[in-house]
């Protein structure tokens, strides 16, 4: 007979996260386009939601260690302007009462989606290629922000059109206190220094291998 395996997901939790994301992709892409879907928060869905079906660490580690710290800084910013201060701005669209409710409530999925994450990875193991991948996936969607993507609000037609996407350009719209490419460098920098490495080590501390 063959041997169950043992970190088989609940199929509860394959169809509740493909229904969110059923009702996710067709809601934001029909508001902002097909560009919101480079911002890495939104990558890191994907790439929870192809781990989920296919039971494989490596997308589900890589989602891991690039959106994790990247969602707790949103967590921090929103629940700041909640109280009329600011941390980064990241969140300000939330606030913005010409964004559909159901556009906003669906963006709170960055509270629900690190704790899922580690879930997965311990459930599942750490697979520690996911850094090297995480990386390069960033490095590109980096580059190809700065590339082709709206610097500003002013660069684009539409009033919805994602720019800036994932500070490519600036922490707080488009910035002038560098040059573009000095900064398009240390944002680059920030992936593998500030994102990565810390919950590569938390994995590496807490979790199995994969």
């Amino acid at each position: 007979m063959e041997r169950t395996r043992q970190t088989k997901l609940p199929l509860a939790l394959k169809v509740l996260f493909t229904a969110f994301m059923a009702a996710f992709v067709p809601s934001y892409w029909y508001l902002y386009g097909l560009t919101n879907f480079l911002y890495f928060c939104n990558v890191g869905l994907f790439l929870a939601l192809i781990g989920i079906w296919t039971e494989k660490p490596l997308p589900i580690s890589m989602a891991a260690v690039g959106v994790t710290l990247p969602s707790v800084v949103w967590i921090a910013d929103f629940s700041l302007q909640l109280f009329g201060s600011h941390l980064i701005g990241m969140t300000n669209y939330m606030f913005d009462e010409m964004n559909p409710l159901i556009i906003r409530s669906l963006a709170l999925f960055h509270f629900w989606l690190p704790l899922l994450l580690i879930w997965l990875v311990i459930r599942l193991g750490y697979d520690s290629r996911a850094v090297v991948a995480w990386i390069a996936t960033a490095w590109t969607l980096i580059i190809i922000c700065y590339l082709w993507m709206p610097a500003s609000a002013a660069d684009t037609t539409e009033p919805y059109t994602p720019y800036n996407i994932n500070y490519a350009y600036g922490l707080r719209g488009k910035q002038t206190t560098m040059p573009e490419i000095a900064w398009l460098i240390v944002v680059m920098l920030l992936q593998p220094i500030a994102a990565v490495a810390p919950m590569h080590w938390f994995f590496k501390r807490f979790a199995r291998p994969a």
